[in-house]
């Protein structure tokens, strides 16, 4: 093969080539993840999940936290994680049908590394939750199973997934036994019996561990005094959280969650899941048993933890021991309903927006995390900690329409959308094409692209 036919055999998907299905999918997640995202942006860390902390646990603002619980938190991430894996299988098959050879193995590794330099500019510069270093990290592993029988991807994809519960249950488990000594040693203390030097220790632990798993007072006022001061201020807070993230934080949680989850996604790909391949009963049924077993999960979990008065410790460990069995049932459910949306050609109008923000997913990712940090920190507008729970959902639907609104707009002009376009020109060390030519129509959403 001449060097010119291999460049053409690992060079960007055309408009055209795109799997509609998946687009939709990457589109209803990117957008879905922000419902969630905008707790970090607006809350205290902590409050993301426990609203009893900032934000209001009554009324409305418990309503938001429920339904986030039981539909949206970690369903609309595992989406978005299984079309990363899906989309790296339809990345290297297609180079393989194009007789790439080996230069796929260049191309594959400089598109995940760049990924990961987009991870760390993210995380360090723009905000502290950020997902692109650690898909780029987890990316870096698929490579080597491109070739494997989708059942063994589906079947370590779901133990990793399940490894990954049971180490937050462990976790749980670890901070009660902790608890319980600190409380024994109240108890000596309230008998004014002396206390030996191990002892101490634990109760000083499980302080430390209180002030992190429920932080008021000095401890919830650095937090709120880093993100409502001045952008230099952020930064001094944010750097070595997020530089524990990147390490700790990855290989004990998110390998699991992210790696589990693209596993997950490459099988789904390979086995027509995704892509609209299954006949409609396939489909109803996988939708009908997520919403039943997920959402019968996932409420009981939050109902579980709201009447324990959001206890972070024993109220967590029936959610935790199941959260993501919960979640997977419930992003099978959400995947099924959006391909068959997309199968039999129906709310077109919708779908076709956000096929639009899911071409454009990594663009739309970011903007909504810098419309975020700009809107709720101290740099920008400064509205951290001031909106009720329920009211951040005004904030989340005007970035939606914003997305929706645009992101078709820009894909009439353009090929690929701006970070879509960079990564690419990076990936393929070359600088691509980013106007759209006038003979170039975008594609159509029709039922029998994903038939």
């Amino acid at each position: 093969m001449t060097p010119e036919n291999t460049l053409s055999a690992v060079a960007p998907v055309a408009a055209q080539e795109r799997i509609q299905s998946m687009d939709v999918l990457r589109g209803a997640a990117v957008l879905g993840i922000l419902l969630m995202n905008i707790l970090s942006f607006a809350l205290p860390g902590r409050a993301y999940a426990d609203p009893s902390i900032a934000g209001g646990d009554t009324g409305l603002n418990w309503a938001y936290w429920f339904a986030n619980q039981v539909f949206f938190e970690g369903k609309m991430r595992a989406i978005f994680s299984m079309l990363f894996g899906a989309g790296t299988a339809l990345f290297i098959a297609r180079a393989a049908e194009r007789g790439a050879g080996l230069r796929i193995a260049d191309i594959y590794y400089r598109r995940t590394m760049w990924l990961i330099v987009f991870g760390l500019l993210h995380g360090y510069f723009v905000w502290g939750g950020d997902i692109l270093y650690a898909y780029g990290v987890a990316g870096l592993l698929l490579f080597p199973l491109r070739q494997a029988n989708p059942k063994w991807l589906l079947a370590l994809g779901v133990f990793l997934v399940l490894a990954g519960s049971a180490k937050y249950y462990w976790d749980d488990y670890e901070n009660l036994k902790l608890r319980n000594k600190a409380m024994a040693v109240r108890a000596l203390e309230a008998q004014g019996k002396p206390l030996t030097e191990e002892q101490k220790e634990d109760k000083k632990k499980w302080d430390d561990k209180w002030n992190d798993l429920k932080p008021s007072g000095a401890a919830l006022d650095k937090e709120l005094k880093a993100k409502t001061g001045s952008y230099w201020q952020h930064l001094q807070y944010r750097w070595p959280r997020i530089t524990d993230g990147h390490g700790n934080g990855f290989y004990q949680y998110d390998f699991y969650d992210c790696g589990g989850m693209m596993l997950i996604g490459m099988a789904l790909f390979l086995m027509g899941v995704l892509t609209g391949a299954r006949d409609t009963g396939f489909y109803a049924r996988l939708a009908l048993f997520g919403y039943l077993v997920g959402g019968s999960v996932n409420a009981y979990a939050g109902w579980y933890w709201s009447r324990s008065g959001f206890d972070p410790v024993e109220g967590r460990m029936v959610g935790d021991l199941a959260y993501d069995f919960g979640r997977l049932s419930m992003a099978l459910a959400h995947l099924s309903v959006l391909v068959l949306l997309v199968k039999h050609g129906w709310l077109v109008a919708a779908t076709r927006r956000l096929a639009a923000c899911g071409r454009m997913a990594l663009t739309c990712y970011l903007f909504s995390n810098l419309a975020g940090t700009t809107i709720f920190y101290g740099h920008g507008f400064g509205l951290f900690n001031k909106l009720q729970r329920y009211q951040l959902l005004y904030v989340v639907f005007a970035i939606w329409a914003l997305l929706l609104l645009v992101s078709p707009i820009w894909l009439r002009h353009f090929r690929y959308g701006p970070m879509e376009w960079v990564w690419r020109s990076l990936t393929y060390w070359k600088k691509q094409p980013m106007r759209l030519l006038a003979k170039e129509a975008a594609p159509q959403l029709e039922p029998s692209t994903v038939a």
